[in-house]
């Protein structure tokens, strides 16, 4: 019997990487943070000069400022100061984005 419980642990284990959460927020710049929530032309001016000197693209969602893990960063980067619904995982406060696109 335990071994089957171990059996099944793990089975769930290599199940659980395949679901995907849905995140919608916007994407802004770590300096600013949820500062530009709202997402105006100015929010998108401001996180776009505050990337080119050095921050990093971060995700507002549920008042929260997630980071944006190194191997996503590529999939956010036309998205910077936008409104986005993301298709990812989130593991300690690090969004790993599988698809990432402006909303609707």
């Amino acid at each position: 019997m335990r071994n089957l419980l171990i059996l099944a642990a793990a089975g769930g284990l290599m199940v659980a990487p395949a679901f995907a959460d849905t995140l919608n927020g916007t994407i802004s710049d770590s300096k600013c943070g949820a500062k530009h929530e709202a997402a105006t032309e100015a929010d998108a001016k401001c996180a776009a000069s505050c990337m080119k000197h050095g921050a990093e693209a971060v995700l507002v969602t549920d008042g929260k400022v997630l980071k944006i893990a190194a191997d996503s960063k590529e999939k956010v980067a036309d998205l910077v100061g936008k409104k986005v619904t993301i298709t990812g995982s989130v593991n300690d406060g690090v969004v790993t984005v599988e698809e990432g696109k402006a909303a609707e």
